[in-house]
C-alpha cells in the first residue's frame, strides 16, 4: 500500500494531495498568485496529518515537473527534494501537461463520451505563446510538449475531424483566436491539480520509475529570462 505526497506548483495554483494506492485522501489547494513559498510546506503538513499519517509513513513524493512557471517549479521541486532527502524515500516526477490531460478527460467525459476527442492542456507562457501537448481519448500522446505561438491556423489539421478540448490558463487567451472553429471546445475554470497526479504517481511507484534526487531538475522548456527592474530616475 503506497502513500504518496503529490505536489503541483507549475502555475498560479499551489496544490498538494496525499494519495494512498492512487486514491486521493486529502487535498490542499490555493489559487492565490505568488503564494507558493508561503503555503507549500503548510499544505504538505496538513495533507499528511489530516489523513491520520506521519511523514515517516510516506513511501514517495511526486512532483509536477513542468513546463510552467520558473519560480513555481523551483519551489515545488525543492520542497519535494527536501522531503525525499530527509525521509530517504524516492522522488517521482510527472509531466504537468500529462496530469492536466488526465484531469481534462475525467471532467469532460462526464458530459461527452464520444470517441473523436483530443485533449489539449495549455499553460500560459508569454503574449500569444503557450506550453501545450495533445493527447488522444485514451491519453496517448499525439503531439509532444512544446512552446507554441497561437494563430488562427493552429491545430487546424486536428480540428477538421476531431473535437479538441482546450483547457488551462493558456487556453483562455486563445479562445478569441481559435473559438471560431466548431470543433474547438474550451473548458472554463480548469487548472492543474495535485489530485490528477495521484494515479500516475502510483503507477510510476509500482514500476519503480524514480528520479535521481540529487540531479533532478524541473522541465522548464525555455530558458528563464529575468526582467530588468525599473528604477526611477535611472538612465541606462
Amino acid at each position: 500500500m503506497a502513500s504518496i505526497l503529490n505536489i503541483e506548483t507549475s502555475t498560479n495554483v499551489c496544490s498538494v494531495a496525499l494519495a494512498i494506492d492512487g486514491e486521493v485522501i486529502s487535498l490542499q489547494e490555493s489559487h492565490t498568485k505568488n503564494s507558493h513559498a508561503e503555503q507549500i510546506t503548510l499544505f504538505c503538513f496538513n495533507a499528511v496529518t489530516s489523513s491520520g499519517l506521519k511523514f515517516t509513513d510516506l513511501d514517495a513524493v511526486a512532483v509536477s515537473k513542468g513546463p510552467g512557471s520558473y519560480t513555481g517549479l523551483r519551489i515545488g521541486v525543492s520542497t519535494a527534494k527536501g522531503y525525499c532527502y530527509g525521509l530517504e524515500i524516492p522522488l517521482i516526477s510527472i509531466g504537468t501537461l500529462e496530469a492536466m490531460a488526465k484531469g481534462i478527460k475525467s471532467k469532460y467525459d462526464v458530459i461527452d463520451n464520444s470517441q473523436n476527442i483530443i485533449y489539449c492542456p495549455m499553460i500560459d507562457a508569454r503574449r500569444m505563446e503557450v506550453y501545450s501537448a495533445l493527447y488522444s481519448k485514451s491519453l496517448e500522446e499525439i503531439e509532444a510538449t512544446s512552446a507554441k505561438i497561437i494563430d488562427i491556423d493552429s491545430y487546424s489539421n486536428y480540428l477538421k475531424n476531431d473535437k479538441v478540448i482546450f483547457a488551462g490558463d493558456g487556453a483562455l487567451k486563445c479562445k478569441d483566436v481559435l473559438g471560431h472553429h466548431k470543433n474547438a471546445i474550451f473548458m472554463d475554470g480548469f487548472h492543474p491539480s495535485a489530485a490528477t497526479m495521484a494515479m500516475i504517481s502510483e503507477n510510476k511507484f509500482n514500476a519503480i520509475e524514480y528520479e535521481n534526487t540529487a540531479y533532478f531538475e524541473p522541465y522548464y522548456l525555455k530558458d528563464f529570462v529575468a526582467g530588468i527592474p525599473k528604477v526611477k530616475g535611472l538612465r541606462m
